[in-house]
């Protein structure tokens, strides 16, 4: 496999686990923006100024078909999946929701197994069941939270909305991503564009964000607030994220998309540090969200460990 994709990879992992844990120090529980809007419109500016200064794309390239596949991973990933993502951070934190994001590289598998004939060797098949594992664990630390001990536990109520929220977002994004993720690879087989895809793929998000505002009060309240009153930290995961977006889809130019994914899988243990550096006071780390976050490690180690 390409080195320099690998590094890529994991620079693009750096990014978004800076961009979670902004997002977390950003946004409110309560609700409100939390800044999946603005970080689509920073892709799609970021994505197009890199394209414009490397010459832009030559017309013989372009076709139909792999801006069809770029339109459809926007939709997933850019919108569906980074809205979600978004959510689930701001529900239940930035450790919690990267180590649901786990989900990504084994949807990912299955998807290839049953989407690309792909075989599963016995390292891929021990690798996602710790990933699974992980997911586990953060189920059963939201049902021993969600459970009412005592007479005095009935002021749970608002954790265990917010975490049942969290965790039903982090799953859809994981699905959204996965599926996301192979239409990119497509779109790159048709168009060997990473920047253009990427801006492809935000532009398409950013229309169905404004599409959906019109029908949605959350959306639109995101709008203002991205255009009126940027939040600084909103901000800066917007710049972190749309350049770890950038990043990974130049990895997954140079390499294939499994390897890059789950390279990219590490956010949740540099999430964590992040976390335990700079947000000890804002963000508990318990030992549910540490078994959890190495489980998922654990596991994408040894299914990258097990690759051909």
């Amino acid at each position: 496999m390409n080195f320099w994709a690998d590094i890529i990879a994991l620079l693009a992992a750096m990014c978004w686990a800076g961009a979670n844990t902004f997002i977390a120090r950003g946004s409110s529980h309560q609700g409100g923006d939390n800044g999946a809007f603005l970080s689509i419109l920073m892709t799609v500016l970021i994505a197009g100024v890199v394209w414009l200064i490397g010459g832009g794309t030559d017309r013989q390239l372009l076709n139909l078909e792999g801006l069809a596949w770029f339109v459809i991973a926007g939709a997933l990933t850019i919108f569906v999946g980074r809205v979600f993502f978004h959510s689930s951070v701001q529900y239940m934190g930035a450790v919690r929701s990267s180590s649901v994001k786990r989900l990504v590289p084994l949807f990912s598998v299955l998807l290839g197994v049953l989407c690309l004939g792909e075989s599963l060797n016995l390292s891929a098949l021990v690798g996602m069941a710790l990933i699974f594992a992980g997911f586990g664990v953060l189920v059963w630390e939201s049902k021993q939270k969600m459970t009412p001990m005592d007479s005095l536990a009935t002021d749970q109520g608002p954790y265990r909305k917010t975490m049942r929220l969290g965790m039903v977002y982090g799953v859809v994004s994981a699905g959204a991503y996965a599926t996301g993720n192979m239409s990119r690879k497509f779109g790159l087989l048709h168009i060997p564009e990473p920047a253009f895809g990427a801006m492809i793929g935000a532009l398409v998000g950013a229309i169905l964000f404004v599409t959906s505002a019109l029908f949605l009060q959350s959306y639109r309240e995101a709008v203002k607030n991205t255009l009126q009153k940027p939040n600084p930290w909103l901000l800066s995961a917007g710049l972190l994220a749309s350049a770890g977006q950038l990043l990974y889809f130049v990895a997954i130019d140079l390499s294939s998309l499994s390897r890059a994914t789950l390279i990219v899988s590490m956010d949740v243990f540099l999430t964590i540090l992040v976390a335990l550096v700079f947000f000890q006071k804002r963000e508990a780390v318990n030992r549910y969200a540490l078994v959890a976050a190495a489980l998922g490690v654990l596991g994408t180690g040894v299914i990258i460990g097990g690759a051909d």
